[in-house]
């Protein structure tokens, strides 16, 4: 060989894979988003009938995914874009620190309407009758959320995409928030003497649901800004992937990055030691390649050669 080998091109699947999940991910979030507005419109409508601050939590629950999901859009573009000059790795970490923040957000509108909640129930006025209509709203929300999950969980298992089951997710779980309220709501139906007392509560416990999920949000995103450990299942996908192209007779250290629709790979193979310089690059370059097609995620991979030796580890 007497000129440097070029690049192996990386299949127009993989790049096609990756414009796909983006599709996906955007088309989910507005269904989500018109779905979410009507809820919110027909629980507001509810709460303007019967005043009842259960029926507010969630209908406010809803508003909150309904801004969620407008940030998640713009965000889930930019996050898209190739790497340029200033960003080599690309702009993938668009998505987690979006999601740390909603995160942060949703703990804090749950914080605060929790403290609103707590100083405001007043004992003396529980009698309070809340109209016993009113757990019609949420029992009516929780059924059109349990079916959305049902349809995008159906889609997201037959696409085989993740990223369609975790928006799935969330259906369920604003479908467990609205049911809080439903079963606020229909025990001040059946206990009118302290109707207005289970109101409230089932507002605090949505509250404390809220927190909870902005937590868990903040947290998860957080360990992707601080390149946590991702799941052995990538690693062993990584392994195995190289450990089938022609010439690689071991694999060593392995690190990977993830950083919302990107992952990074550094990877040590090892290959037979009296093999020339051109002959290891070339293997490199396959192994970054075959990496590339089982998981399109992956933005780039950095290959170190190590010559193979029996017994060595």
């Amino acid at each position: 060989m007497n000129q440097f080998p070029e690049r192996l091109s990386i299949p127009e699947h993989v790049y096609e894979s990756r414009t796909q999940r983006q599709k996906e991910l955007i088309s989910s979030a507005r269904q989500g988003i018109a779905l979410r507005t009507s809820i919110i419109i027909f629980e507001f409508f509810g709460v303007w009938l019967f005043g009842s601050a259960a029926l507010l939590m969630d209908g406010l629950a809803s508003l909150v995914d309904v801004f969620s999901s407008l940030c998640l859009i713009v965000c889930i573009k930019l996050a898209d874009r190739p790497p340029d000059r200033n960003h080599p790795f690309g702009h993938g970490r668009y998505e987690p620190l979006v999601g740390l923040l909603l995160g942060a957000f949703l703990f804090l509108v749950g914080g605060g309407t929790l403290m609103q909640h707590l100083f405001s129930v007043d004992l003396h006025h529980a009698h309070e009758v809340v109209d016993p209509r009113a757990w019609i709203f949420p029992v009516v929300a929780v059924l059109i959320l349990e079916i959305c999950y049902r349809i995008v969980m159906k889609t997201a298992a037959r696409q085989n995409s993740p990223a369609m089951a975790a928006d799935a997710v969330h259906y369920r779980i604003d479908a467990l928030t609205s049911l809080f309220a439903a079963v606020a709501l229909i025990a001040s139906a059946m206990f009118p003497e302290r109707g207005n007392l289970f109101d409230h509560t089932g507002a605090m416990v949505i509250s404390l649901l809220m927190m909870g999920l902005g937590a868990y949000a903040s947290k998860s995103n957080l360990q992707q800004l601080l390149d946590h450990i991702p799941n052995q299942s990538f690693f062993d996908l990584v392994k195995t992937t190289a450990s089938t192209v022609e010439g690689v007779r071991g694999t060593e250290k392995i690190g990977i990055q993830l950083y919302g629709p990107d992952a990074l790979v550094n990877i040590d193979i090892e290959v037979d030691p009296i093999l020339t310089v051109d002959s290891a690059h070339q293997i490199s370059q396959y192994v970054r390649l075959e990496i590339q097609k089982a998981w399109p995620a992956v933005r780039d991979v950095i290959v170190h050669i190590e010559p193979y030796y029996p017994n060595d580890h």
